[in-house]
């Protein structure tokens, strides 16, 4: 999933915000299908998880719209461990711009994404990746520690089997 497709999906499901391209569909829906229980806005993070095949979205950061995006699937995660999450994410994009996410692979690892607008003149692909390098360089340890939580809790895997890896 493209961060494009992550914020337009957000956007959707969380701000109930009707992205230009999509009126077209969601006029064509039903009253019943557009009907939200509250048991489906509570798993909104399930949601995501289908769209991404597989993948996962931990956090983003949107610099166009100054906002910033924590999964709810992970709200067991310590606030410290947010917050940390929280200040990469915003600094990053007030530093080079763009959108940036931290995603969950199938297999338990991180990967660190970031993207633009066609359109912004302003984003620099050469920062962007020498601030995903020294992010990754940085918090090598809170990202093993993040694919090891998502690994035991999220996929189920045995402790056991994870540690003799």
């Amino acid at each position: 999933m493209s961060a494009k497709d992550f914020e337009r999906e957000y956007k959707r499901e969380f701000e109930g915000i009707i992205p230009e391209d999509d009126y077209i569909e969601e006029e064509e829906a039903t009253e019943e299908e557009l009907h939200i229980d509250e048991m489906q806005k509570t798993n909104k993070a399930r949601v995501f998880e289908g769209v991404a095949g597989e993948r996962v979205v931990l956090c983003g950061a949107n610099a166009y719209e100054q906002k910033y995006y924590f999964n709810p699937l992970f709200k067991q995660i310590p606030e410290s461990i947010k917050k940390e999450l929280n200040i990469i994410s915003v600094l990053f994009t007030q530093e080079a711009g763009g959108i940036f996410t931290i995603v969950f692979e199938e297999d338990g690892s991180i990967s660190i994404e970031t993207n633009a607008d066609e359109e912004d003149i302003t984003y620099d692909e050469i920062t962007a990746g020498l601030l995903v390098s020294e992010v990754r360089r940085k918090r090598q340890d809170l990202f093993e520690a993040l694919g090891l939580y998502y690994r035991i809790y999220v996929l189920h895997e045995n402790p056991g089997d994870i540690l003799e890896d």
